[in-house]
């Protein structure tokens, strides 16, 4: 039997207006994933006016999305991307730099793409 692990694991800290968020992704992301990351979110961001968001996003073990996730995603995105200031996106897939320039296209601030945590952390700090 193979166990087939999948999901996001979300951490929120809020400084005033501006949050830390950081997400943890591993496996193929689905629909339900994000129906349950979701709300969270949006409890979070319905607690600041104008918030300022800072995400940190380790991807080093995300495989991918299902269609219906990619969907969900970009939803969030469309909804919520004016309140980004940078994304850190931390990985060594090749895809993840295609992935940032698209992630650009939604999100008003800056997305850059990590190989090391350390340089991440400090460049969303900076």
């Amino acid at each position: 039997m193979t166990i087939c692990r999948h999901g996001i694991t979300v951490g929120i800290e809020r400084v005033e207006t501006r949050l830390l968020v950081s997400f943890k992704a591993c496996g193929t992301l689905t629909h339900q994933d994000y129906q349950t990351i979701t709300p969270i979110l949006e409890s979070a961001l319905a607690e600041v006016e104008h918030p300022q968001i800072r995400a940190f996003f380790d991807a080093s073990e995300l495989e991918g999305w299902e269609l219906r996730a990619a969907w969900d995603d970009l939803k969030l995105g469309l909804k919520h991307g004016q309140d980004f200031e940078r994304v850190a996106i931390l990985g060594h897939q090749q895809w993840l730099e295609w992935a940032s320039k698209v992630g650009n296209w939604f999100i008003a601030g800056e997305v850059q793409v990590f190989e090391d945590e350390q340089s991440a952390l400090a460049w969303l700090e900076s």
